[in-house]
């Protein structure tokens, strides 16, 4: 019986054994692995030109200066709508305006400031010249946020391309490194990846409009001697991080 059951013992002992020895046989191998970074970069025009009109009417009486704010808008946007443009509003604000009376040394009310500001943007500059003459001097009436940026119509495919691009740079890394070991990149197992762009140019154009429809500005990338935009393009870098199989 002891013999028995020693034997039964040796018999399940080596079916454990033969049990955990197929299971570590089926158990599949982690993947030999290599991550890299790929980059790209590029460039791509700044095809549209932007401004903001603004329009600010203090009154005394709260209605009147929303009123008069109102309207002067209304003839602003009436004549935008003749123009190739796309706009929207970005303000309205109306507010009790108060400033610090030193000889009676309390805070005085002014009255009520109102406040309507319109974006307007184009793909041609001299829309936006036309624009600008056309309201120059105008009581009330100021421009500010002047600039020039790529369009996300523009942007898209260029993006796509660089991505695309920066991929492919990765794995020509990953296959340079794994050379040294006579092996070579396989499938991409992950990846991610950080897009970056230049900020649109902007030249110092506030609050022109009261006083000119000419352009003074002091940053010679921007403008030319004679006055018209020479902006550089939108640099646009893509960076990503991709892990591969080793073959």
């Amino acid at each position: 019986m002891k013999k028995a059951l020693i034997w039964s013992g040796s018999v399940i002992g080596a079916g454990a054994l033969l049990a955990l020895l197929f299971v570590w046989l089926d158990k599949p191998v982690p993947p030999r692995i290599i991550s890299v970074d790929g980059q790209c970069l590029t460039s791509v025009p700044k095809d549209r030109t932007a401004i903001t009109l603004r329009v600010t009417i203090l009154d005394k009486n709260a209605a009147v200066s929303m009123q008069r704010a109102t309207e002067k808008i209304a003839e602003i946007t009436e004549y935008l709508k003749t123009q190739n443009v796309q706009m929207q509003t970005t303000d309205f604000n109306s507010y009790e305006k108060s400033e610090w009376n030193r000889e009676q040394e309390k805070s005085v009310v002014l009255g009520t400031e109102t406040t309507i500001a319109v974006e307007v943007s184009t793909d041609n500059i001299k829309t936006i010249e036309n624009i600008l003459t056309k309201f120059a001097g105008q009581e009330n009436v100021y421009s500010e946020n002047l600039r020039m940026y790529t369009s996300a119509e523009a942007m898209q495919p260029v993006l796509e391309d660089c991505l695309e691009t920066a991929v492919k740079n990765a794995r020509e890394r990953a296959n340079a490194l794994a050379a040294g070991d006579g092996r070579r990149a396989g499938k991409m197992l992950s990846v991610s990846y950080n897009v970056g762009s230049s900020s649109s140019v902007q030249p110092r154009a506030s609050n022109f409009l009261a006083t000119s429809a000419k352009m003074t500005v002091a940053d010679v990338e921007t403008f030319s001697a004679a006055g018209s935009i020479v902006t550089k393009d939108t640099e646009v870098s893509v960076s990503v991080s991709a892990t591969f199989e080793i073959k």
